[in-house]
């Protein structure tokens, strides 16, 4: 099947579904412009005083925040960054009906950016703050980034950003509600992910992958869920859907 055949296909099982799911990762923020964390040139590959994986740890988090802020500024407050086709075109299916749920391994928000409504963060927002003593949440636009450890503007206590650290389990409420949307789903839409993060990609587990209901996948790269998907496409995931939703 080639390229034309298979955008057609795509089209189809879109147009045919009743209860569409995204399930995307750091591929659909990389059109953005975003570094991703796993690929060859991602941040997991490059040199720092300390392994990202160590950094973006909750007990790094809680014995060297300096160090912690000094990296999450640099490398995940990246300003500038916009919504790309693939977060607008989502957007329009919900708008339309038919995609009734993203689930998103990225923190970055740029879903709801894009005006999505039903986005399900499995690790948490860069745009949520709160502080460790009095868990008071705090707004984004009241934290003081220019200083090396920002403090609880209520409590002068430490802030974190709402976010899954490493050494931390996922909001419960998040993965169930994730799940029921995945066992509901008519047609499952893999995006931008290798699924080797885990507990999130263990999620697709939940499809009920027979009779109708479609599971399509969306990848730059070949990945271990090719050959169990119904319909696979190579490219850039928001010049895919986008050439399908009109």
């Amino acid at each position: 099947m080639d390229t034309k055949e298979k955008l057609a296909g795509l089209k189809d099982l879109i147009q045919k579904a009743n209860y569409i799911v995204f399930f995307g990762g750091a591929g659909v923020s990389t059109e953005s412009g975003l570094p991703d964390f796993r690929s060859v040139d991602g941040l997991y590959h490059q040199k720092y005083a300390f392994p990202p994986e160590e950094i973006l740890s909750h007990d790094f988090f809680m014995a060297r925040p300096k160090e912690f802020y000094q990296f999450y500024k640099e490398k995940l407050l990246i300003s500038g960054i916009l919504p790309n086709p693939a977060h607008y075109t989502l957007q329009k299916l919900e708008e339309e009906g038919k995609l009734k749920a993203i689930i998103t391994q990225n923190i970055d928000g740029l879903h709801q950016m894009a005006g999505s409504k039903a986005v399900y963060e499995l690790h948490g927002s860069i745009h949520r703050y709160y502080c460790v003593k009095h868990h008071h949440r705090i707004p984004e636009d009241e934290i003081d980034f220019s200083t090396s450890i920002p403090l609880c503007p209520h409590c002068r206590s430490l802030i974190r950003p709402d976010v899954v650290l490493y050494q931390e389990g996922l909001d419960e409420g998040i993965l169930s509600e994730s799940i029921a949307h995945i066992q509901n789903a008519d047609l499952l839409i893999i995006g931008g992910t290798s699924l080797t993060v885990y507990p999130a990609a263990g999620l697709i587990r939940y499809f009920p992958h027979h009779g109708n209901n479609k599971l399509v996948l969306i990848n730059k790269e070949e990945g271990r869920l090719d050959t169990e998907c119904d319909l696979v496409l190579y490219g850039k995931i928001g010049e895919i859907l986008s050439e399908v939703v009109s």
